[in-house]
């Protein structure tokens, strides 16, 4: 099988390890940088060109940069317009990466979430704040990566300056209840094709709410309780993605999600659990790619 791995570069963990265990496994494996990649757009022979070579694949793996989410969505759209399978399909990309999108429908699936509000005018935020029950509050970016623009707001003061500096810049934010008891720590479940695979208890460091392992986090290998593990494989269900890492806060009320990552990185949480979840990625896709897959399913 010739798998492409759509990837900026070749030497990240995730890429190289995806790329050894599918030639591990007998497949030709590629790296390609969909940046690079340019497209035709035509009714009966769609292709997709790289260096002035056209792409011919079984399969690919997208590994989309939350800031390349429009272009490398497309490529991937063009690689399933070619009856090319997709690990994950650039809907379900699209869908997971509009945070606001995903909790909207994490929430009409019955989702454990924390309260969350958003609004567009610096007149509502008073209004705001009430909703998701005063400070200590959480001030988020929806454009925001790795806990970047991520804000914890002690007081009503301190979280009415953050809104209104943010709305000033003209950026969208979301304001959700601190869930205090979470004690700076999230689980991150690994599913794949339905399944958990794999989990980790990520802790934040000495002072820091965000648990992010590119903020100096730690992490765990962790036995999820069996509402954990179903709400996982619910929110993967929910977007649409085959393979994703579900970020969640353990709430007194019950697990709440707090994101559904479509490009999740592999290298902490197998550190972490021991699990060779690259192995396992391209068995799902051994077991899965089919021309048939990806026909008729295209939406636009």
């Amino acid at each position: 099988m010739k798998i492409a791995i759509l990837s900026r570069k070749a030497s990240l963990y995730s890429t190289a390890r995806l790329k050894d265990a599918a030639e591990a496994a007998g497949h030709e494996a590629r790296v390609i940088d969909y940046l690079r990649c340019y497209m035709n757009i035509a009714s009966h022979r769609p292709s997709i060109l790289y260096q002035g070579e056209q792409l011919e694949f079984d399969a690919v793996i997208p590994r989309i940069g939350a800031s390349n989410t429009f272009y490398g969505t497309a490529v991937v759209r063009q690689f399933e317009m070619m009856d090319v399978f997709p690990l994950n399909e650039s809907q379900a990309i699209s869908r997971s990466r509009d945070k606001l999108r995903c909790l909207q429908l994490l929430a009409r699936r019955g989702i454990g979430l924390p309260v969350t509000g958003f609004a567009h005018s610096t007149k509502d935020v008073e209004g705001v704040i009430q909703l998701v029950g005063g400070a200590p509050l959480v001030v988020k970016l929806l454009e925001g990566t790795q806990g970047i623009g991520v804000v914890l707001c002690e007081t009503k003061n301190a979280a009415e300056s953050v809104i209104e500096a943010f709305r000033g810049l003209n950026a969208n934010i979301l304001v959700q209840e601190f869930i205090k008891e979470s004690g700076g720590a999230d689980l991150r479940a690994f599913v794949i094709g339905g399944k958990v695979v794999a989990a980790m208890r990520r802790q934040g460091a000495e002072g820091e709410f965000r648990s992010n392992l590119h903020r100096g986090g730690s992490a765990a290998k962790i036995k999820l309780t069996p509402e954990e593990r179903s709400t996982a494989v619910r929110a993967a269900k929910a977007m649409g993605l085959r393979v994703c890492g579900v970020d969640m806060l353990r709430a007194n009320h019950g697990p709440v999600v707090m994101e559904v990552n479509s490009s999740p990185g592999l290298e902490g949480i197998e550190n972490a659990s021991g699990v060779d979840i690259a192995g396992a990625i391209i068995k799902y896709i051994e077991t899965n790619a089919s021309p048939s897959k990806t026909r008729d399913r295209i939406k636009g």
